[in-house]
């Protein structure tokens, strides 16, 4: 909901017994209400490679986001950490530099952007919250320009040239979502998709759709004799979350290889949208630059979960021993 739209629903629901005198319902409410469960949104997925300038990163994503917006696209995801290359295949107290505030100059590029088009950006970005403080954070961007909401990456990995504890401090913010004037959206990132929890608790949330903006690629002494599968893995564990919690996940990776030939990494692109039945229903290619935009339809949520009714039949009685860490 942009924020003319919140100004129109406050003045409406500051009137006093509006709801005792009959008078004519907020055109406002009406809309809000009707989209969250039927309007069908288009939504647009940016993979792109990414060079050694922050700053052309930022101009080539500009005119991604222009061209999916042209070709229909509503809510514009970019890939985790779209301004740089992936810097945490090494650890480095220089690159700390590359971080910046939120609100700060790229979200209100982008807001300028988002407010110019009429869309809704989603915009992984390295967060410096203080000195010393960081995040991994997602910018959820409204179409008048400002900032609807963040998320702050809750699962933080540590693996071979993903050294990412080194520079980011877990998220503290939760699952949340976010109610933009197309869609309900709950967005996570990267690491967080191999998590069902995460999935589960955004969905539970009212979610229409959940975004994972990626960097994930092959190591390159893995890919011959391990590549296909930690690729198959990868798309079927998203697949999963769209089947258990009857919703439309977007998965946007980045494509190329980034850093030394012995110590870089291969980006296996492959952004995908898949149903709430579990179908992948576009699919870019693993090796270049590509747009997807996609039509998503709230009935057909509606339609699955009527059929496959896990969330009716969860036994919420019987899961608390799941906050343990593991069942001695």
């Amino acid at each position: 909901m942009c924020r003319r739209e919140l100004q129109e629903l406050r003045r409406w629901l500051l009137q006093p017994c509006r709801l005792l005198t009959g008078q004519e319902a907020c055109p406002t409410l009406i809309k809000v209400m009707q989209s969250s469960t039927t309007d069908r949104f288009r939504v647009g997925l940016v993979q792109m490679s990414c060079g050694v300038d922050p700053n052309e990163n930022l101009e080539k994503a500009m005119w991604r986001i222009r061209e999916a917006a042209a070709r229909g696209a509503q809510i514009v995801c970019l890939q985790e950490l779209f301004r740089s290359q992936y810097f945490c295949r090494e650890e480095s107290a220089e690159l700390f530099a590359l971080a910046e505030s939120i609100p700060g100059p790229t979200t209100e590029t982008l807001g300028r952007l988002a407010r110019e088009l009429g869309i809704v950006v989603i915009a992984s970005l390295f967060e410096r919250r203080a000195a010393g403080l960081y995040h991994n954070t997602a910018a959820v961007i409204g179409v008048d320009g400002e900032i609807t909401g963040i998320y702050r990456k809750m699962h933080i990995p540590d693996d071979p040239l993903y050294f990412e504890k080194f520079y980011f401090t877990p998220g503290d913010l939760g699952f949340v979502n976010f109610d933009t004037s197309f869609a309900r959206v709950g967005v996570l990132v990267c690491w967080d998709q191999w998590f069902p929890e995460a999935a589960r608790l955004s969905s539970l949330s009212g979610a229409n759709i959940l975004f994972y903006p990626t960097a994930i690629g092959w190591h390159p002494a893995e890919k011959e004799q391990y590549g296909a599968g930690q690729l198959d893995a990868w798309r079927t564990i998203q697949r999963s979350h769209a089947i258990a919690n009857g919703i439309y996940v977007a998965a946007v990776n980045r494509v190329g290889f980034e850093g030394p030939p012995d110590r870089g990494l291969e980006f296996w692109g492959s952004s995908f949208v898949a149903d709430p039945f579990g179908k992948v229903i576009a699919e870019a290619s693993g090796n270049s630059e590509e747009i997807l935009v996609v039509e998503c339809d709230p009935r057909k949520a509606e339609e699955v979960r009527r059929n496959w009714p896990f969330l009716r039949d969860r036994r919420v009685d019987a899961y608390s021993p799941i906050l343990q860490r593991w069942l001695d």
